[in-house]
């Protein structure tokens, strides 16, 4: 059965809030919001003005998690200084998931190439998630989107390790890509079980580069803006978000093809399809 995709041209607070409400779930109890804070350094990622209206309107905590990689976000003190920064703390209640260990592990039943994903402990605080991603094309993953966020968004900064590492936390840079793309989609799979399903997702194609928020140093935007998408099913949305780059007619979008394509990075959605948390299958609804 197909998935229900809402999708604008138009990119503005409000839509993303239009958008959230025809998902036609309301996120109860403490909402976690996960975003991307911004590497420092970074142009591209989106601004907290531009979230500030959606996270209003779930009274939801903006939650991050510290990186695997040494730059201005791999510990707790200096990603609470760069979220300062960027100006998430002043405008939100804002919690490091990971902030002081021990990590949380969580089961992934059906893995076959991880069997468990370590998140920061202080998720048990939260009832459900609002994931707002920023689309964009992603140096490792070949695009970013909301499996990503699930997976390495949510894991600790040694859970990033174990999902990049494929399990093998020694050498987490050097495994094989495909197996690390695997990686990615089965630990996003025990996130939507800790939440029973409780999330709804929010892509918003705009500054659109082929790296990622993660990257200090990164390319400028490659092509226009697209729109935003917001639906129940992880799997569709990056899926839809996929054929809207594919479909558009922008010069700038075989530069971000060809990143996608060279990391394979549809494969983290193949994987994410086969374990069933969510169908490739989709109904674009344009608002």
């Amino acid at each position: 059965m197909a998935a229900k995709v809402f999708f604008s041209k138009e990119i503005t607070p409000e839509k993303v809030v239009e958008l959230y409400r025809l998902t036609g779930k309301e996120l109860e109890g403490k909402v976690a919001v996960k975003v991307h804070s911004g590497e420092e350094g970074n142009q591209n990622f989106l601004r907290p003005e531009f979230w500030k209206p959606m996270v209003e309107y779930v009274k939801g905590t903006v939650v991050e998690c510290n990186t695997a990689y040494e730059g201005s976000r791999d510990t707790t003190e200096k990603h609470l200084e760069t979220l300062k920064k960027h100006g998430w703390s002043q405008t939100f209640d804002v919690a490091l998931l990971d902030a002081q260990g021990p990590d949380l592990e969580l089961p992934i039943p059906q893995g076959e190439k991880i069997r468990k994903n370590f998140v920061g402990k202080d998720i048990v605080n939260y009832d459900s998630m609002l994931v707002l991603s920023h689309f964009k094309g992603h140096p490792m993953g070949g695009y970013g989107g909301a499996i990503k966020q699930l997976s390495i968004g949510v894991a600790s900064a040694m859970g990033k390790k174990y999902i990049h590492g494929v399990g093998v936390l020694d050498d987490f840079w050097n495994s094989d890509h495909d197996s690390f793309l695997e990686s990615m989609a089965e630990a996003a799979s025990s996130v939507i079980d800790f939440f029973k399903g409780n999330l709804v997702y929010i892509n918003v194609m705009k500054n659109m580069s082929v790296d990622c928020d993660c990257c200090a140093v990164a390319e400028d935007p490659c092509m226009g803006d697209i729109g935003i998408l917001a639906s129940l099913d992880p799997v569709a949305i990056d899926q839809a978000c996929l054929d809207l780059v594919y479909a558009s007619d922008d010069p700038g979008r075989d530069h971000l093809i060809e990143r996608i394509e060279s990391r394979n990075g549809v494969h983290t959605i193949e994987r994410a399809a086969e374990l069933g948390y969510g169908v490739r299958e989709y109904e674009l609804v344009e608002v």
